[in-house]
């Protein structure tokens, strides 16, 4: 879902000579055809990651609860630990990986960075446009009469929702997430800029390496400190949304990706592995992926407790070791496949509008009753209507404001479209 900017690699940058360590020459032209199959890829992933979502979120619809407690509609343990796996972290990976590559590479190799109002504009009509049609929407069709829950769009319109413990998973549930999207961008433009002025005197590209890698490790172990103090320190329970939702807990995921950008960037085309280590590490992403889902039974378990900067670990293995390899084999044909990258074009619409259209067939009697007989039936309907509306979504929305980039230049300058007009 992220559109990145590649960075500029001058011979001196803002007048400094280039380190001398730093590659002066621009990557051979065979490098094209391998970037174009790693952004398939992360197409797959998203697609993959899409897909998951609406199944979690249909399995939460379906729980059923009575005096003796909440029953999962997949009664078999090792069934619904599948099935219950949230994939949330795999999106925050994935953005921050693209997004902080150019500024990776900026800091370690030397170059420069479109300016942070390009970068800011860019997310704005990526989001922006489709998020706040879908939200006033769904709150309209939910609040006919003024003035209805005006708080709760207005929270949701500035992005907040994540910070208020009743209306959080008010409107449209799964956008609190982009709350924290929209912080990391934020931050996004003070950090990139910083780390590329910080690793600037240092002529060693190692420095460079290490002062980049030292700061997303800090961004990632300060969310994981936040919540063993709050939850072991102060004891404050999960249901305190905000405490364990806000960015101070998640933002570990976006280190995470903002780390894996760092780690691609220092190796280049160093190191890439082979099937023997590529497979193996693969096949450990995902069992230990699982195996969090699995152990995590109770609210407040340690599994469940730590699962999101856990699995944010476990993601970036994964994607690592999908995208540094030497060959390619089935697990990228699968990834790469039309169905599945096509779904991943139209994810962010999948996941914005997913929720809605379940709870309206729902509520309209559409699906099967609640229980685990109707559970398997109600997962393919969901997911063949929601995939049909974001496809749609993503033509009539999503890619028409997307066109809104060509109204800026590079430099976030207004493009003159008609200068020889403008001269007369």
């Amino acid at each position: 879902m992220s559109t990145v900017s590649t960075a500029v690699a001058p011979t001196a940058v803002n007048g400094r000579p280039r380190p001398k360590d730093t590659p002066a020459t621009s990557p051979p032209a065979k490098a094209a055809p391998s970037a174009n199959r790693r952004n398939a890829e992360l197409q797959g992933f998203r697609g993959m990651a899409a897909l998951l979502t609406v199944v979690f979120h249909v399995w939460q619809q379906y729980f059923t609860y009575d005096r003796d407690g909440a029953h999962s509609p997949v009664p078999n343990r090792y069934a619904n630990a599948l099935v219950s796996l949230e994939v949330i972290d795999l999106f925050f990976v994935l953005s921050a990986y693209l997004l902080t590559l150019s500024y990776a590479r900026a800091a370690i190799d030397g170059g420069s960075t479109r300016p942070g109002r390009v970068f800011l504009f860019r997310r704005a009509i990526r989001i922006v446009p489709l998020y706040f049609l879908a939200i006033s929407f769904i709150w309209a069709t939910r609040n006919p009469t003024l003035p209805g829950e005006w708080s709760d769009l207005l929270r949701h319109l500035t992005f907040t929702q994540v910070f208020d413990r009743e209306q959080i998973f008010y409107t449209i549930g799964p956008t609190w997430s982009l709350s924290l999207e929209i912080m990391f961008y934020l931050a996004m433009v003070v950090l990139g800029p910083l780390a590329v002025r910080a690793c600037r005197p240092l002529r060693r590209r190692a420095s460079r390496v290490a002062v980049c890698a030292a700061g997303c490790a800090v961004l990632y172990i300060g969310p994981f400190v936040w919540i063993a103090v709050a939850r072991y320190g102060l004891e404050i329970p999960h249901t305190e949304w905000p405490v364990y939702f806000g960015p101070q807990a998640r933002f570990g995921g976006f280190a995470v990706g903002m780390g894996l950008a760092v780690l691609m960037v220092a190796l280049g085309d160093r190191g890439r592995l082979d099937g023997k280590v590529a497979v193996p590490l693969r096949v450990a992403a995902l069992a230990g992926l699982y195996l969090l889902s699995l152990c995590g039974t109770e609210a407040e378990d340690f599994p469940t407790t730590f699962f999101h900067p856990l699995s944010a670990l476990l993601w970036m293995v994964l994607l690592y070791s999908t995208l540094h390899v030497r060959r390619r084999g089935r697990w990228h044909s699968w990834l790469t496949a039309r169905w599945l990258t096509g779904v991943g074009l139209a994810s962010y619409s999948l996941f914005v509008w997913h929720e809605p259209i379940m709870l309206a067939l729902y509520n309209a009697g559409l699906l099967p009753p609640d229980g685990q007989q109707g559970f398997p039936l109600a997962v393919v309907i969901v997911l063949v209507v929601a995939v049909a509306a974001a496809t749609v979504s993503y033509w009539a929305i999503e890619y028409p404001a997307s066109l809104l980039g060509k109204l800026k230049d590079g430099q976030g300058r207004s493009r003159e479209f008609y200068p020889e007009a403008a001269r007369q």
